[in-house]
């Protein structure tokens, strides 16, 4: 890409109302497996800013499983689906905004970013 439609896209994405960030395990997760607390941190303090600044957020992420590894005490990523499914569902869990705390902080990175889940349950 040119120096010029590198420029170009970056004034795109600036300008953009609603912006989708695909964040994958890789992102997520330290070479451990562990989620990056640091990472996460981070991540969320440029999301919440960009939507700070009037932006709509959409974020995808792949990191579910890869997050789950480690609390379920595995040290490689599971092949099959039912563990797949059960890595990604205690993933989920520390990786997803929370939906209460007390005025709405929990000390967790999200509850600055996030005033409400992103869950399909709604909230």
């Amino acid at each position: 890409m040119s120096p010029e439609a590198l420029a170009a896209a970056r004034d795109r994405i600036r300008d953009a109302q609603t912006v989708v960030v695909k964040v994958g395990s890789s992102s997520l997760t330290t070479p451990a497996g562990v989620l990056d607390v640091e990472r996460l941190t981070s991540l969320t303090q440029a999301l919440a800013a960009r939507r700070l600044a009037g932006s709509k957020i959409v974020l995808v992420s792949s990191g579910a499983i890869a997050a789950g590894i480690v609390p379920l005490g595995y040290t490689t990523r599971p092949r099959d689906l039912a563990t797949q499914q059960a890595a990604a569902s205690v993933g989920q869990g520390l990786s997803s905004p929370p939906t209460r705390g007390p005025s709405g902080r929990t000390g967790s990175p999200w509850g600055r970013c996030c005033s409400r889940s992103t869950t399909s349950s709604g909230g």
